[in-house]
């Protein structure tokens, strides 16, 4: 039996780095406990995702992982999505008020969280987790090591809380659930939000109770303000490299020519570009800001959960 399992272990890894999946598998059993024959069989039913691997080969090409902010633009702030955030927030309003009095987030914001993961549950992926994250660790790809990372988490979630490992679908990337939490983040911020044992990232209640508990870990600040547009509106604005880890103090702003419309009151700021088609808005963010693109680092998708947040 145990000679089956191998052979069929390594034909599944027929084109991958074979001494990294057994050095995966070493540290498993030895730093981990599990059991080598199980991992071995886990690995040797894994599938490899060509369409997966296909977006993270190579370098980083716009629109193959991410969007644009046309993009996220025209498919998050509609009519529809923000008719279902506002039915939503009625419906769950209670267990959402709870969320934002034991973690001190603004209930808006865990709102836009579900609406723009998943549309509250409605698409939560149908890849497999266990295929998308084995694929993006044992293939050359530009994130590697992140996913291989990601395939050890899946591996100890699955054990903690008695989950099928075949049976786990997410997206591409193998994020899972109503608010599409990586391993990683479900392990680390996932809670029982709704007192039934279970901290299950495809409940509704737990994932509000889940993504508030991240924001509040990562610095979330209720009341404080997320992002200020300035007076910036051109073709191209080149003074200073912007992003949502790009800070510059106020007063380097003002200098050059770059002011807040509304009050800002933080002495240092995050830069942020916005692209339409025939022009650019340069935006100023604060800390909240920064703490939302800690869950998904993009500008674009920072200003989709505040612009949603607020229409609700």
């Amino acid at each position: 039996m145990k000679q089956i399992i191998t052979i069929l272990f390594f034909t599944s890894l027929l084109f991958a780095n074979t001494n990294q999946s057994q050095t995966f598998i070493n540290m498993m059993v030895k730093k981990y406990h599990f059991d080598r024959e199980y991992v071995q069989s886990v690995l040797s039913n894994f599938q490899k995702d060509e369409s997966t691997l296909k977006r993270y080969v190579g370098r980083y090409k716009a629109g193959t992982t991410s969007a644009t902010w046309v993009t996220y633009k025209r498919h998050i702030l509609t009519s529809s999505m923000i008719k279902d955030a506002r039915a939503f927030k009625r419906k769950y309003y209670h267990t959402l008020t709870r969320a934002q009095r034991l973690y001190h987030v603004d209930l808006n914001y865990i709102v836009a969280f579900l609406a723009v993961e998943s549309r509250f549950g409605k698409y939560t992926g149908n890849h497999s987790v266990l295929d998308s994250l084995a694929t993006l660790a044992f293939y050359k790809n530009r994130m590697q090591k992140y996913f291989y990372r990601e395939l050890k988490e899946l591996f100890l979630l699955s054990r903690e809380q008695n989950l099928n490992i075949f049976s786990l679908t997410g997206s591409f990337a193998g994020a899972m659930g109503v608010v599409q939490q990586m391993p990683s983040i479900q392990r680390k911020y996932g809670v029982d939000f709704n007192k039934d044992g279970v901290r299950n990232p495809w409940d509704i209640e737990d994932a509000i109770g889940s993504i508030a508990n991240f924001l509040r870990k990562n610095g979330w600040r209720k009341g404080s303000v997320v992002a200020v547009k300035t007076n910036f509106r051109g073709r191209n604005f080149t003074k200073l490299y912007c992003s949502y880890k790009s800070r510059y103090r106020v007063s380097k702003l003002k200098r050059l020519g770059i002011r807040a419309l509304k009050r800002f009151p933080y002495r240092w700021a995050y830069l942020l570009k916005l692209r339409f088609k025939n022009y650019q808005e340069i935006w100023m963010g604060g800390k909240n800001f920064r703490v939302i693109t800690t869950y998904n680092h993009s500008t674009n998708y920072g200003m989709g959960i505040f612009f949603l947040a607020n229409k609700i």
